[in-house]
């Protein structure tokens, strides 16, 4: 189930000091000085990508080199051709990724790996958007609705615990997508289909001298594949780039966003099966209106030869106002979100010379992430308040700061050791007691770092890597809330990884890892509860095996699959529920697969056909409800390029037309959202 945290109003904070102190210290960014290393470092690349080539350098991306953990990445070529209703349905392709579909209105579905659930319980995955931090505070993703696929340059996963960029909400690993930066063109691409779906987005770029800049209007309206499930939704980005000297950029963007959704609600086991497209009629007047701003600023700067600075400012705003009714016994709520968060965050590389090292390279990194959050909650009837639930104001401030080290003894070896540490603070209002809470005192958040890689020969690197994430708690859950009075520790996730990445000729790469990832104290979100409270899970252990493989045997055909077995487990639950010990977490399929196939008949027409298939998962971690959620999706899709500038596409989705849905328990009954039946999508792409 997922009940994402939705509030209103909160207190600004003046944030302009905070921001330029942040800007003056200048301290890191990943992947700055990597164009002065390229060949070898290129030579122990972990990652894995589906599409065309994807240049890293000055993108903002993980250099896969010296992470050495499982990054995917999936191109423009991809992204931009796709009919996926929201951005997080698109790295469904990529391996190992989980999508979780509720399909009720804002709250559409999200992405998820790791054996880590989508449920919104325990939201495990960092989201960065043009290299900023966009989750809510509850670690949901609600941002990426502002993403259409036409502005997409590339989408980016990094899995693991190893990535030392990132703290807040890194606990699994992190999603990255990255808009489209300079050149010229003029894109547009109209699409229709079925259920009432029409589609327009248009993106334009100008690139004139030191000038750069980016736009993108995006409009998508849909009846839904369900009654009472229409839709619209608005976006609007621009991004402007100045090349002030050759060692200086400034680059700023703004973004925009939309949206009025109707909820089709959830239905019975009898409903579903035997009308999937219905509504509840008690759930005809819920609703959610959304409006999301986002605004970047950054500076890069090339001090010499040997280093260089990357440093962005940020500001986040989100208004959420929401109406739902989970079934018949329960009574609607309005949920209203304002969140604003805001931060900065500063990179240093550099590759100096270093005596009995082939080659050295170091990197320094802070960052700020500063909250201001309102969540209040009613109970209504057809959208009118009876009572009111929750009325909370709380502010959360994450500061960080690492180092990361690569290092080459010789030609065969690379070293990479890193080292993170977050510090959390934070205050809590219930303003309808009047009572205040400080956070919990979390201390020094240490999240040791280490990866090592043997470059066996240009097309084998054997690697492994180590290290420790967090997790605190969402919403009041982060404070010292009467009756608690004592602090909660952070949850501290161990991750290992053991792999191997081979690339070939004929652009065959195949990759396969181990790994393990256990928590000490694993904490969930209480999703309907009126304070906001958590429950505490124990201590868990995920583990699994990941395998993928891409070939081009031929230049006209291109074929890519992946296969994940994944295992959650409650190891030492909570001493009042010991009975879960050794339990499967619920909502978490063991096996996931995805496959492909690009096939281009000649220079104007070309087929591609993608699979994704996933096994049932356990509905509560009490495992004896039963078990959903199984399913085989088969996706063709057929491209004519009819003239230099114009390509018509016909997509149909759901080949087979195979019933599948989204399941949850409410404490009583199963309760079920089907996905969408056989689907066909036709658009014309149209490049200047």
């Amino acid at each position: 189930m997922n009940t994402s945290l939705y509030s209103a109003g909160f207190n600004k904070k003046p944030i302009i000091l905070a921001l330029g102190l942040a800007m003056l210290t200048l301290p890191v960014q990943a992947d700055t000085a990597s164009e002065r290393r390229t060949d070898q470092m290129k030579k122990g690349d972990t990652s894995f990508q589906i599409g065309e080539h994807i240049e890293v350098v000055g993108k903002g991306l993980t250099d896969a080199s010296r992470v050495l953990t499982s990054v995917d990445r999936m191109s423009a070529d991809v992204a931009q051709s796709s009919e996926a209703d929201y951005a997080w349905k698109l790295l469904g392709r990529l391996p190992g990724v989980m999508l979780t579909e509720f399909n009720q209105g804002s709250s559409s579905g999200k992405l998820s790996f790791r054996g880590f659930n989508g449920e919104g319980e325990v939201n495990a995955v960092k989201l960065l958007i043009d290299g900023i931090p966009s989750n809510s505070n509850d670690g949901n993703m609600p941002y990426l609705d502002m993403i259409f696929p036409l502005e997409i340059e590339v989408a980016e996963v990094v899995r693991g615990t190893t990535d030392p960029r990132f703290g807040l909400y890194n606990i699994a690993g992190n999603v990255s997508f990255v808009t489209r930066s300079g050149g010229n063109y003029l894109d547009s691409r109209l699409s229709a289909g079925s259920f009432g779906k029409t589609q327009a987005q248009f993106a334009a770029g100008i690139e004139q001298g030191d000038l750069r800049q980016n736009y993108a209007l995006s409009y998508r309206k849909a009846n839904g594949y369900r009654d009472h499930s229409e839709s619209t939704r608005y976006g609007f980005s621009g991004k402007w780039g100045w090349d002030m000297s050759e060692a200086l950029t400034l680059n700023a963007s703004a973004r925009t966003y939309q949206a009025d959704l109707e909820e089709p609600g959830y239905l019975t086991a009898d409903l579903a099966y035997s009308n999937p497209r219905a509504t509840n009629a008690y759930n005809q007047s819920d609703l959610d209106e959304r409006a999301m701003d986002q605004f970047i600023l950054g500076l890069d700067a090339k001090l010499n030869e040997q280093a260089d600075v990357k440093t962005l400012v940020w500001m986040n705003q989100l208004d959420d106002d929401r109406f739902v009714k989970f079934s018949a016994a329960a009574s609607q709520q309005n949920r209203v979100t304002k969140e604003q968060h805001y931060g900065a965050s500063s990179t240093l590389g550099f590759s100096p010379q270093v005596a009995l090292l082939q080659r050295f390279y170091l990197e320094f990194g802070a960052s700020l992430e500063v909250q201001d959050n309102e969540s209040r909650r009613y109970l209504t009837k057809e959208r009118l308040v009876t009572s009111q639930t929750r009325d909370q104001q709380f502010d959360l401030q994450v500061q960080g700061i690492y180092a990361q080290a690569t290092m080459e003894p010789n030609d065969w070896l690379r070293i990479t050791p890193s080292w993170r540490i977050d510090q959390v603070e934070g205050d809590f209002t219930d303003v309808r007691s009047g009572t205040d809470a400080p956070i919990n005192d979390y201390g020094s958040i240490s999240q040791p770092k280490l990866a090592v890689a043997v470059l066996a020969s240009d097309e084998l690197t054997l690697f492994s890597n180590w290290g420790r994430s967090f997790q605190i708690g969402a919403g009041s859950g982060a404070y010292l809330i009467p009756p608690r009075q004592v602090d909660l520790a952070p949850s501290i996730n161990k991750g290992w990884e053991l792999g191997l990445k081979y690339q070939g000729e004929n652009d065959l790469q195949l990759r396969t890892t181990l790994w393990q990832q256990s928590a000490s104290g694993e904490f969930k979100r209480k999703l309907n509860d009126p304070l906001g409270d958590f429950d505490n899970l124990g201590a868990t252990e995920r583990k699994g095996v990941d395998l993928q493989l891409g070939w081009t045997p031929l230049q006209q055909l291109s074929l890519w699959g992946a296969v994940a077995w994944q295992q959650a487990e409650i190891e030492t639950p909570d001493p009042a529920t010991p009975a879960l010990a050794g339990k499967d977490i619920d909502h978490i399929p063991q096996w996931l697969y995805n496959a492909g196939v690009d096939y281009s008949l000649n220079q104007q027409l070309s087929f591609s056909a993608a699979v994704r298939a996933q096994s049932s998962y356990e509905l509560t971690t009490s495992n004896d409800k039963g078990r959903f959620g199984d399913f085989l999706l088969l996706d063709l899709q057929a491209s004519y390029q009819l003239n230099e500038q114009t390509e018509i596409t016909a997509q149909i989705q759901n080949l087979t037309d195979q019933y599948y849905e989204y399941v949850w328990w409410d404490g009583s009954q199963t309760l079920h959202s089907p996905g969408e039946s056989r689907a066909l999508n036709v658009s014309v792409h149209l490049r200047y």
